[in-house]
Order: C-alpha cells, then sequence, then structure tokens
C-alpha cells in the first residue's frame, strides 16, 4: 500500500523549482523532516528520499543535522561490514 499526497498548483508555482525537480525535493524535505523528528530512522528517511547512505548523510550534513545513531544502526553497519 503507498500514500499518494495531492499538493494544488498555486503550492507547486510556490515553489520556484523546475517542474522535473519538485518530485524528488519534496521527497527530500519529507525524508529530512521525519529524520530529523526521530519519526523515521536513517535507512527509512533514505528509502523515502531515494538516496544511498552516502548521499543522505551528505544532505543531512550540508543542513548541519546530527545522525540519529543508536544500537540498530550499530548492528546494520556490523552486518554490513561483515558481508
Amino acid at each position: 500500500m503507498g500514500l499518494q499526497l495531492s499538493i494544488s498548483d498555486s503550492i507547486l508555482q510556490a515553489l520556484r523549482l523546475p517542474e522535473q525537480r519538485v518530485h524528488q525535493a519534496l521527497l527530500h524535505e519529507l525524508a529530512v523532516a521525519l529524520y530529523t523528528q526521530e519519526l523515521l530512522s536513517f535507512g527509512k528517511a533514505r528509502e523515502l528520499a531515494q538516496m544511498g547512505k552516502y548521499d543522505f548523510g551528505q544532505l543531512l550534513a550540508q543542513r548541519s543535522i546530527q545522525r540519529h545513531y543508536g544500537f540498530e544502526e550499530l548492528t546494520d553497519d556490523l552486518a554490513y561490514a561483515r558481508r
């Protein structure tokens, strides 16, 4: 099951972004906002943003947002390192 959001044309025009960048920019903004509020983990936020680990980490760094790094992230990192 997915979710579709409806955003009015007046809001889309107010964004002042090229049409081809709107979808991705909104996904990035939503992912960052939910991650910052600790409503999504790093992995799920980057999945929502459709970005790799490094790129999403860079996006957070550009905005001076510190990563939330807990036991789950440590476990994921160790599993990845062991592959």
